[in-house]
Formats: structure tokens, C-alpha cells, sequence
């Protein structure tokens, strides 16, 4: 029987364009992804380094002005359907559930969504969960198998009384892996609202 409800941020609740942030880049000169490129984005994700030294990076590497690259960055935020807050807070309200959000999400994009949707709007999302926990935060990142140790132990979870909703499938492998149930849902043709009609839940 499913107890918990651990839920990822982009593409589960706000849309994300994925190729935007790379295409916005390219616009500016960057058309390559290296790997030293890579790593600065992990250990920014995971709050490993400032978003100064984030920026400082990039602007040093490429010399493009700092307000470019921060509105590169945050292209692949897109809109937060409201029809998923409101399946959202009739979840909760039920108490028929545990509910997490577990995202990698970095301080700028963060930011951004909390200055789009206003502050009202961000608290009524984040006071539907028991746990608000952003890789940045924490200092983890998924598909890590240690965040979702921390997860589950932080908060006295079991693997097979949880459900891991999430786009990235990476992410979803390691989980089953570790016994929690998953749902890679597909942001083209699934929405999350129709999560409990899902076998887990019949």
C-alpha cells in the first residue's frame, strides 16, 4: 500500500523547455558542453559552489555579460499549470498521504520561479508537503542513490510503502532499484494529476 508521495519539481509540476537553455547558449557563443562545464553545473546543483562563483565561471570563460548568461539559464523554466496545485493541495488535503518534493534545483532558477509566480503562489505549492527538499539545499543530487537514503531515512519511509514520480528516467532506475516504486511520467503525453490512477493506487 502507498503511504508516501515523493514528487520532482520540473516537467512533474512546472514545464521545463530543455532544449532552451542550451539553444539561448548557443546564441551567445557556447556551443559545446565540456565536461569541466558539467561538473561546475553538479556542483552548483548541488550547493557545492555559490551562484557567484556559478556566474563568475561561465563569464570568465566566455566573456559574455553576466545578465545573458543568467537569462540563458533560467529559459528552460516555463509556466506552472494550475490545474496540478489544485490536484496538489486536494491530495493533501485528503491526509491520505505523505507528500515530498525532492528536485534538483538550483539557487537561480529557484529564484526565478519564486519571482514569476509570486510569493503567495510559491508558499501555497511548498506548504502542500511535509518535506520541500532542493538538491542545493541538501547538497545532493539525484540520480545519487544517497539522496534518496537521506529521504527515506530522514523521515522514517519505507521503499515499498513509497512512489517516486519523475521525467528523467535515470533518476526513476536508481529508486527501483531501491525498491520504491516509480513513475517516469512522460511530461509529453501523462500530467501528474492523474496520478492516482496508476495501478499502485487501485
Amino acid at each position: 500500500m502507498i503511504k508516501n508521495i515523493i514528487f520532482d519539481f520540473g516537467d512533474v509540476f512546472i514545464n521545463l523547455d530543455k532544449q532552451a537553455t542550451y539553444k539561448e547558449l548557443a546564441k551567445l557563443g557556447v556551443t559545446e558542453v565540456s565536461e569541466e562545464m558539467m561538473q561546475v553545473y553538479y556542483r552548483y546543483e548541488m550547493g557545492l559552489i555559490t551562484t557567484k562563483e556559478f556566474v563568475d565561471f561561465y563569464h570568465k570563460k566566455f566573456n559574455i555579460a553576466k545578465k545573458d548568461l543568467i537569462n540563458a539559464w533560467n529559459a528552460i523554466l516555463l509556466n506552472f499549470p494550475l490545474h496540478r496545485l489544485e490536484f496538489l493541495k486536494e491530495l493533501e488535503k485528503s491526509s491520505k498521504y505523505r507528500l515530498f518534493l525532492l528536485s534538483n534545483t538550483n539557487e537561480l532558477h529557484i529564484s526565478w520561479i519564486q519571482n514569476d509566480w509570486g510569493n503567495n503562489l510559491y508558499q501555497e505549492f511548498k506548504n502542500c508537503f511535509e518535506q520541500f527538499y532542493l538538491s542545493h539545499e541538501i547538497n545532493l543530487r539525484k540520480p545519487n542513490e544517497n539522496i534518496y537514503e537521506f529521504v527515506l531515512g530522514e523521515n522514517n519511509l519505507l521503499a515499498s510503502e513509497t512512489i517516486f514520480i519523475d521525467d528523467t528516467k535515470e533518476n526513476t532506475d536508481i529508486a527501483k532499484n531501491m525498491g520504491i516504486h516509480v513513475w517516469n511520467i512522460n511530461p509529453e503525453t501523462e500530467d501528474v494529476v492523474n496520478l492516482l490512477n496508476r495501478k499502485e493506487f487501485l
